[in-house]
């Protein structure tokens, strides 16, 4: 995986985890879902329930799947890391080694799926994560150089 910048880990509560093993600099790819497996649905809640908390949505009724590391990257309010087109996590910041790698689930989603009970701890949490369409003016604003590119351009 890109020069294993990455490994899966113990996260607590939030189950597995994807860490920095190594210092990962801003704007450096992390992971790459391209080539992966692909879903069609008219509704997230369709997709078959070992997928639906780990694709991430490409167009209006397309999921992407992985069965490497990607799959682990836990979602946060406050990421550390971002969605750079369609499939490529890229990271927000410096992240030092050991961090955990986090992005913002919200940002490629806009679907059905719910998180109900966010985990992520940042005193910024929405605790409730439901798709691009539910996010303030101001987190989109925020969010959108590292926000899917089906959202970008879809109006949304």
């Amino acid at each position: 995986m890109n020069g294993e910048k990455a490994v899966i880990k113990d996260a607590g509560d939030k189950g597995k985890g994807l860490f920095a093993i190594t210092n990962i600099q801003k704007g450096e790819v992390i992971f790459n879902w391209e080539g992966e497996l692909i879903y069609e649905a008219e509704m997230a809640s369709w997709l078959p329930s070992d997928v639906r908390d780990h694709a991430i949505q490409f167009a209006p009724d397309k999921w992407i799947d992985t069965n490497r590391e990607g799959r682990y990257s836990n979602h946060s309010c406050n990421p550390n890391a971002g969605i750079e087109g369609l499939f490529k996590l890229v990271a927000l910041r410096d992240i030092p080694a050991g961090e955990e790698i986090t992005w913002d689930y919200d940002t490629t989603e806009n679907s059905d799926w719910v998180m109900e009970t966010c985990r992520c701890g940042s005193q910024d949490c929405r605790k409730l994560i439901h798709g691009y369409r539910f996010l303030s003016k101001e987190t989109k604003e925020k969010l959108l150089p590292y926000t899917s590119d089906w959202l970008k351009n879809s109006g949304i």
